[in-house]
């Protein structure tokens, strides 16, 4: 299995994210430490997928501090915005709704947050574990930007949803 992000062929974006998929898997297999796994992850989604200028992972702190915000975790891309408010800005507002928002144009989002301008359009994926529905179900939010408009649709959805359904499994949370 290739972790190479040029192996990867987008043309046909539902077989692509089946390919990219595989690979996560993978790439996650003999390790559970969730830090390692985000990493690594980010890393495959940002060399693999076209288009991208930003791939991370904002991770809640309500259960170490008592604070409801996400703070930055692993990630590839430009320095980002360390800590994000539930319910604020694009993560926030995911992470709050527990959904996956798409953004096709970020000025037009209200209360968009702007860590990179060179962002035009974003998808936030909540990252929840299947065996909780309280807030410890939430163990953070997989958040993609582009600096092309309309970048994401339903194929991006599905195949980051089914993506950060993955990394979950594979990993150990605090």
């Amino acid at each position: 299995m290739s972790f190479t992000g040029a192996d990867y062929d987008f043309t046909d974006k539902a077989r692509g994210y089946r390919e990219l998929a595989r690979a996560v898997t993978a790439l996650l297999a003999h390790e559970r430490d969730w830090i390692a796994n985000t990493a690594n992850a980010t890393a495959l989604l940002h060399d693999a997928l076209p288009d991208l200028n930003w791939v991370g992972v904002y991770v809640p702190t309500a259960a170490r501090t008592g604070v409801r915000e996400l703070i930055v975790g692993p990630f590839q891309g430009k320095p980002a915005c360390v800590r994000i408010a539930m319910g604020r800005g694009v993560c926030g507002t995911a992470a709050e709704r527990r959904e996956t928002i798409v953004v096709p144009d970020v000025n037009a989002f209200d209360g968009h947050i702007a860590c990179d301008t060179a962002s035009r359009s974003e998808i936030v994926v909540p990252m929840l574990r299947t065996d909780r529905d309280d807030d410890a179900g939430l163990v953070g939010v997989l958040d993609l930007d582009s600096p092309r408009l309309a970048r994401f649709d339903e194929l991006d959805r599905a195949g980051l949803e089914h993506i950060a359904a993955i990394i979950v499994a594979a990993s150990d949370w605090p």
